[in-house]
């Protein structure tokens, strides 16, 4: 005769009893990961709802403050791999006008700014190796595609790629650094 396992689900009376204890338990994780309070609470928001959303599989037997500590955990890096992912989007869209000193601004104060973005800019870019910037600066200022720099180089599309990649990162960790976003 097989052993049967049973376990009792909880009830959502019985989250909304541990709530509040959960809450600050996922609430410290997001303190310690990020270090903002405003953060750990969007991240403990976040954990809550998805507890909640499960309380009735969660077996009230078990830990449920461990699950709930992973939980959190879980969002915390979701928060940090999505602003990662913004991060690097906005620094995809940099318009090729920045590279190119193009002046489409009105008053005086938005062309100093624009001028000291740019003069950022190109000593990021002048920190590059000289192929990484060569490729660079044809894909951000040409606006050519990886097919056309390949063409034009000799270089492996898959080489090219890489290669505009590891730019890109270089340049936006170093915009990242001097701006201290």
């Amino acid at each position: 005769m097989g052993v049967a396992a049973y376990y009792i689900c909880m009830t959502q009376s019985e989250f909304e009893h541990i709530a509040q204890e959960l809450r600050s338990q996922m609430l410290k994780v997001a303190l310690d990961f990020f270090g903002s309070q405003d953060d750990a609470e969007d991240v403990a928001q976040d954990a809550m709802v998805q507890l909640w959303h499960y309380c009735e599989r969660i077996d009230s037997g078990r830990n449920v403050s461990g699950l709930a500590v992973r939980v959190a955990k879980n969002c915390c890096v979701n928060l940090y791999r999505k602003r990662q992912s913004a991060k690097q989007q906005h620094f995809e869209d940099i318009s090729p006008r920045m590279l190119r000193q193009e002046d489409t601004t009105d008053s005086p104060q938005e062309r100093l700014e624009a001028q000291d973005t740019q003069r950022m800019m190109d000593e990021v870019v002048a920190l590059l190796k000289p192929r990484e910037r060569q490729l660079f600066e044809m894909r951000q200022t040409e606006g050519l595609s990886t097919a056309d720099i390949a063409e034009q180089t000799g270089i492996p599309k898959a080489s090219v790629a890489v290669m505009l990649s590891t730019a890109r990162k270089k340049v936006l960790t170093e915009l990242t650094r001097r701006m201290k976003l």
